[in-house]
């Protein structure tokens, strides 16, 4: 069998009316095997960190998982909620502990920050959790402190509470699970609309929970630049919204910590040369038509606006700023964008049809582009752009460089034809704003180009796999949710963005082929439990039908 398809066995539960806690796990491990005793959690339970010099951000992790475990809370989705388990329930025998053991191979532990920030393709996060039925402490086991992590939130997913008693109803428990792709991510804009640090934090702590392992941070663009550089503060200072909606280095290093500490990578993105406009607030001389109308004859979103690309000083500038944002994200990944890049308004801008001298705009930003990302890999970077780069201009780009498909997934092909890594964010699967409507004023009939919004079923139901042959499979990194910001903000952020996210997460962990229909009940049971923990998901159906699983399908 592929190895990136999901091998999962599962011991049917002997007692049918009785359904597997651990068949709502999310992301299904890619092997599992339950039983069918119930089994309470005592109340003296504990969680041993068996790990020799454990580092601070494990330990953290182990007091943060016995604390959901208790505050959780969460009944049982089935009538009743779980009221009818509880004499069941009260005869069976009381799991002590959780003890967490490193592999012998694993060296000394690193913390799980450190493991999260090391190169795709090096990270180790696989784990093992045995659960016993008789009592006996249960054991979690990885070769990293990142694996230990991930086995973490998979045991906090497994249990149940009924009249004050925690419990499962499917011990004996067995899994071995690994990921299926490296890359693992989630895009949130904080550019169009500004999300305080308390909201990125908490979005955070629900990727960590379904095993995503990438915070795709596009965190300027042309309508706000939020982001407080060392040595360029002025661009914030003018092309922020307020002086109240911006990151500073201080919050940049709080967020990237707290992200680090929950298994995910922190991805910035400063998109370039397009997407630019907030930066003519601070450094005109260094955008070509700046805030230009008719905006739709030169951007594809007001404002226009974009670096001047054949300046050589408009180049040592941005080379200085990405090297300047570089310096603030430990991660080995940085992305240039490079999508969107509109043809007028350089053809309209005088000085830089004066700057050209008879080279093209596409030899101009191949000089550009050679520019950046030598500055960044200096500094130990791999760059990361969207497709455009790849596909429509003759760019000299290192072999390391990795692209976002998001265009179309059809276009996925193309890019692997020559011969590039990438990440799957296709618009017509994974772009959670998509749906909404058009939001640009005065056209009353508009919808939003991706029409129509995207269920998870969509992104579920994902091959990424589709149109590349065996020798191009391994160029698939993994894959991404996006949310660009438009017609979202604080107000609607968990909303928007959960549990649909979490379709992709399972994708591209588990690996696709999913049932749609079995998965409903376990996602249903996601955006139960992330709610006990203050993320506030949209409901996927009526109560009726989640207490209910598969009452509600089109079939039944």
């Amino acid at each position: 069998m592929s190895p990136f398809l999901r091998s999962v066995t599962v011991l049917l539960c002997a007692v049918l009316l009785l359904p597997e806690a651990a068949q709502a796990l999310w992301p299904q491990p890619r092997n599992l095997q339950t039983g069918s005793s119930p089994l309470r959690l005592s109340p003296s339970f504990t969680i041993n960190v068996a790990v020799p010099n454990a580092p601070k951000d494990l330990l953290a992790a182990a007091d943060r998982t016995h604390a959901l475990i208790s505050s959780d809370k969460l009944g049982r989705l089935v009538v009743g909620r779980g009221a009818d388990d509880l004499p069941a329930v009260r005869r069976a025998k009381a799991l002590s502990g959780l003890t967490l053991r490193l592999g012998s191979t694993a060296g000394a532990p690193r913390p799980i920050a450190k493991e999260a920030t090391l190169p795709l393709g090096s990270r180790v996060e696989g784990y093992s959790l045995v659960v016993p039925a008789d009592g006996s402490v249960a054991v979690l086991s990885a070769n990293s402190t990142l694996g230990l992590f991930r086995g973490l939130t998979t045991f906090a997913q497994l249990w149940y509470t009924a009249n004050g008693t925690v419990y499962t109803l499917s011990a004996p428990m067995a899994i071995q699970d690994s990921p299926a792709y490296p890359y693992r991510g989630f895009l949130l804009d904080t550019a169009r609309n500004y999300f305080p640090v308390s909201d990125i934090k908490r979005t955070l702590d629900a990727l960590s929970w379904v095993h995503i392992n990438t915070f795709h941070w596009h965190i300027v663009d042309s309508q706000s630049f939020p982001l407080v550089v060392p040595g360029f503060t002025n661009i914030s200072q003018k092309g922020a919204y307020s002086a109240s909606a911006v990151y500073t280095p201080g919050d940049v290093a709080s967020i990237v910590s707290y992200a680090g500490a929950r298994g995910v990578d922190v991805l910035v993105e400063i998109d370039t040369p397009g997407h630019t406009s907030a930066i003519s607030k601070a450094h005109p001389e260094h955008i070509a038509c700046a805030e230009a109308t008719p905006w739709a004859t030169y951007a594809n979103e007001p404002p226009a606006g974009q670096l001047r690309l054949a300046s050589p000083a408009t180049v040592n500038f941005t080379v200085g700023l990405l090297s300047a944002v570089a310096k603030l994200f430990p991660s080995t990944l940085f992305s240039t964008g490079g999508d969107e890049i509109n043809a007028r308004c350089y053809q309209d801008d005088a000085q830089t049809q004066k700057e050209l001298g008879g080279k093209t705009v596409a030899q101009a930003l191949d000089t550009f582009t050679q520019a950046t990302h030598g500055a960044l890999k200096k500094l130990g970077k791999t760059p990361v752009v969207w497709e455009e780069m790849v596909l429509n201009f003759n760019l000299t780009l290192s072999n390391d460089t990795i692209a976002m498909v998001w265009i179309s997934s059809a276009d996925a092909a193309a890019v692997a034809a020559k011969g590039f890594r990438f990440i799957h964010a296709a618009s017509n699967s994974f772009y959670l704003d998509c749906g909404a409507g058009g939001w640009v004023g005065n056209f009353p009939g508009g919808n939003s180009w991706c029409e129509p919004f995207k269920t998870w079923q969509n992104a579920y139901t994902f091959d990424p796999l589709a149109n590349l042959t065996a020798a191009q499979a391994p160029l698939v990194l993994g894959g991404q949710q996006l949310l660009w910001t438009e017609q979202s903000g604080p107000e609607n952020l968990d909303s928007i963005v959960w549990p649909r996210a979490a379709a992709s997460a399972e994708v591209f962990w588990s690996g696709p082929g999913g049932n749609v229909s079995a998965a409903l009940p376990r996602l249903h049971e996601l955006g139960y439990r992330f709610r006990k923990r203050g993320v506030r998901t949209i409901a996927l159906q009526p109560e009726w039908c989640a207490l209910r699983p598969f009452a509600c399908d089109l079939t039944a």
